[in-house]
């Protein structure tokens, strides 16, 4: 395999997850020191971009992304910044010949993500979207059930993405609370990933009927402030949802679910069985099986708890039986991307596949401003 060179676009604290996560992958596959490589950071600011450098130990940073794009020793970009700059930074990484990785949402509209796909399609490069939850091998034990036909014909499904992090009035504006700046508020940010897990397992949605409020309409303007401004994303979505085939599903997202921290929890129920999936027992998937005896004695209906564990194919550290974390997730998500290149193989998720929860995204907007039902093939 022929060491790839990496440089970060944006050092945030998911760029320090991603730089994390890259350094960590030799070990979990027991690779070469020398194939995975940070070469260089990009930030908004000099005195930032030097402090990243200083942090990862590269050689060189900056405050012009361009200058990254500019230079032959980078072969991969890794985007971390905020959603109304993907477009413009994605399209001139392509352009550039550079493969890209870049953090979910895809963009600001399906519009721009039209645009991002077709400019990386033209360039022949690699881009994949940081969907890191896919990689719980849970996620994936629950894929190859589903595929393998576990449900039969499936009834319903069900989807919750809760956090804590806006309950309090007293948390200022933010980028992530600006529309002009993300899109969108906890649908974008939360809702993004439970819409690619759910996309993922059950592939494509058909419809959405959605509402979306902002239950605190006014913050500070900054830390301590007195003055306020009104908020214009949603901190909260509800969408009821349906796939080509008619079968009905309910997503919850919230950044006002008071007590959770990470509240990432999949049910899927069909005629033969059910899955379910919690973040909260991440080395673990839930099935219930019809075909199990309900007999007084030896009974074995129920759910039952099956595991999943840290079986990662080719893994070599930590070892299968321990669980997997947020971090691994990361690295696999990342490990993956970088095998598309080595391979020369489609990524996955792909800017494709990011551009269909975009649209799941845009209609719901949609449905819950005009309030109807909405079909993707409207956005």
């Amino acid at each position: 395999m022929k060491p790839i060179n990496i440089a970060l676009i944006g050092y945030g604290g998911i760029g320090r997850v991603h730089a994390a996560a890259y350094r960590s992958i030799q070990f979990h596959y027991a690779l070469p020191a020398n194939l995975i490589n940070i070469v260089g950071v990009a930030t908004t600011r000099e005195e930032t971009a030097k402090a990243a450098a200083e942090e990862i130990g590269c050689d060189f940073w900056t405050a012009n992304y361009k200058e990254i794009l500019a230079r032959d020793d980078v072969d991969a970009v890794d985007i971390c910044v905020p959603n109304n700059v993907h477009e413009e930074i994605v399209v001139a990484s392509a352009k550039a010949g550079k493969h890209i990785y870049v953090e979910k949402p895809l963009a600001m509209s399906v519009e721009e993500g039209v645009r991002m796909a077709e400019a990386v399609e033209a360039a022949g490069v690699k881009a994949q979207l940081t969907f890191n939850f896919r990689f719980n091998p849970a996620i994936e034990r629950a894929k190859q059930l589903i595929d393998d036909g576990f449900l039969g014909n499936m009834f319903s499904f069900r989807g919750r993405y809760h956090r804590s992090s806006y309950i309090s009035p007293d948390k200022p504006l933010s980028w992530r609370l600006r529309k002009d700046v993300t899109g969108g508020g906890a649908l974008f940010d939360l809702g993004s990933h439970i819409l690619d897990l759910l996309y993922f397992l059950l592939g494509d949605f058909d419809s959405v009927q959605a509402n979306l409020d902002t239950l605190i309409k006014e913050r500070p303007v900054s830390k301590g402030a007195s003055e306020t401004a009104p908020v214009d994303v949603d901190d909260i979505a509800f969408l009821h949802a349906r796939l080509p085939d008619g079968t009905p599903g309910v997503v919850e997202i919230s950044r006002m679910g008071t007590g959770a921290t990470n509240d990432v929890v999949v049910e899927i129920f069909g005629d033969q069985g059910a899955i379910r999936f919690d973040l909260a027992d991440p080395a673990a998937l839930y099935i219930y099986d019809v075909s199990d005896t309900a007999e007084p004695q030896g009974g074995m209906r129920g759910f039952r708890r099956i595991e999943t564990s840290g079986r990662y194919v080719g893994a070599r550290s930590p070892d299968w039986t321990m669980a997997p974390g947020f971090m691994r997730g990361h690295a696999e998500c990342q490990y993956q991307f970088l095998k598309s290149i080595w391979d020369d193989t489609d990524p996955s998720p792909s800017i494709r596949e990011g551009l269909h929860v975009q649209k799941i995204m845009e209609a719901s907007v949609l449905s819950s401003d005009e309030s109807r039902r909405v079909s993707l093939s409207e956005v």
